[in-house]
């Protein structure tokens, strides 16, 4: 009797000794991120992340299931957790799929993976941490703009300050193909490259000169009533990036936060690519009045540009800047940035135009294109 006890007792010892030197807390796992089942270069706001986990433990014990738990944190400090349960197969592998949430601007990463199960007769519950690092940036919304009116010259609703301006109008000079681009007029489809490539194509003209743009972004706290109000003046920007690049234009951005921001004008990929990610970061965290800060860069602002302050605010506070923008051989306009709901500005609207300054008034992105491409709001 005593040596079945002596031999039960080593048996369990032994067990104990080996859970405890094998299995979840020398687990090991790597992480896998897709969108929509492929890769990806970028995301944008709204996008859900496809997660795969992949977990290899360990070891002689074999486990039930191991319960994982995941957290993703944004830079804000925000952080949205999952928890879910997964059976691992006789030789330790396991493998755990599952989706986000659809993801807001912004930078995310994920924090150290936790691991907890029982062994087989549940003894002994163990765990481990699993470090499988994952990050990622999402672009802010974006809308597509087929047509801006600021660039056209022949337009009668900017004013005199326009209409001395040169446009972006296309030439009849054909320099090349392009890939198609939802908006393009049937006339402008390039039938024969589209019949060799099986793909559509349309034809690429040259374009006249035109001015610099310099988009101005506020980012003072106070001028913003939401979030939500702050993220519209964002994805704005974006969507204008946007346009500039797909119309070749050289536009620059200046964001007036807690610090001063600027970018020149550029057609530059990689200038371009350095706007879009410092759109991924900026926070409405500005204090204190606009035009000292953006007198302290004057040396930075193209003469001849376009200077187009995209703001909530109205009133003496934009005229101080637009008188600044004019002083400074600039051609200002005002994209009004409204709170969702918001009421329309017609009066405020009504007194640039009486000055000849284009001015336009959004309270959703996808009132945006109609916004700068028809009549004033």
């Amino acid at each position: 009797m005593s040596s079945m006890l002596f031999g039960m007792s080593s048996l369990l010892v032994t067990y104990l000794i080996l859970g405890g030197y094998s299995g979840i807390s020398r687990a090991k796992g790597s992480r896998h991120l897709t969108l929509n089942d492929g890769h990806f270069d970028f995301l944008h706001a709204g996008d859900q992340m496809q997660v795969k986990l992949v977990l290899n433990i360990p070891g002689f014990l074999p486990f039930p299931y191991i319960i994982v738990k995941e957290v993703l944190k944004r830079h804000d400090g925000q952080s949205w957790s999952f928890e879910e349960s997964v059976i691992p197969g006789f030789d330790g592998h396991a493998e755990l799929i599952f989706r986000t949430p659809s993801l807001e601007r912004g930078r995310y990463y994920f924090l150290d993976t936790e691991c907890v199960s029982e062994d087989i007769f549940g003894i002994m519950e163990h765990k481990g941490v699993i470090h499988a690092p994952g990050q990622l940036r999402v672009m802010p919304r974006t809308v597509f703009i087929p047509y801006w009116q600021m660039f056209d010259r022949n337009s009668r609703k900017g004013g005199p300050q326009t209409a001395l301006s040169s446009s972006r109008r296309e030439t009849t000079q054909i320099n090349g193909v392009r890939d198609y681009v939802y908006g393009d007029r049937l006339t402008r489809i390039h039938w024969n490259a589209t019949a060799k490539t099986g793909t559509w194509k349309s034809k690429e003209f040259e374009h006249e000169s035109v001015p610099k743009t310099m988009l101005i972004l506020d980012a003072t706290a106070a001028h913003y009533k939401t979030t939500e109000q702050f993220e519209l003046a964002i994805s704005t920007v974006a969507s204008l990036l946007e346009y500039g690049k797909r119309e070749r234009i050289g536009i620059g951005l200046c964001t007036i936060g807690n610090q001063l921001k600027v970018f020149l004008p550029s057609e530059n990929i990689l200038e371009r690519q350095k706007m879009q990610h410092h759109l991924v970061d900026v926070h409405a965290d500005g204090v204190g009045k606009l035009l000292p800060k953006l007198e302290s860069a004057t040396r930075l602002f193209p003469q001849g540009s376009y200077f187009v302050l995209v703001s909530p605010t109205s009133g003496l506070l934009i005229m101080d800047l637009i008188r600044f923008a004019t002083t400074h051989g600039m051609t200002p306009s005002h994209l009004h940035i409204l709170s969702s709901g918001g009421k329309p500005t017609k009066d405020w609207i009504t007194v640039l135009r009486a000055r000849g300054i284009k001015g336009y008034a959004v309270s959703t992105l996808q009132e945006l294109p109609s916004a700068i491409g028809g009549e004033f709001v």
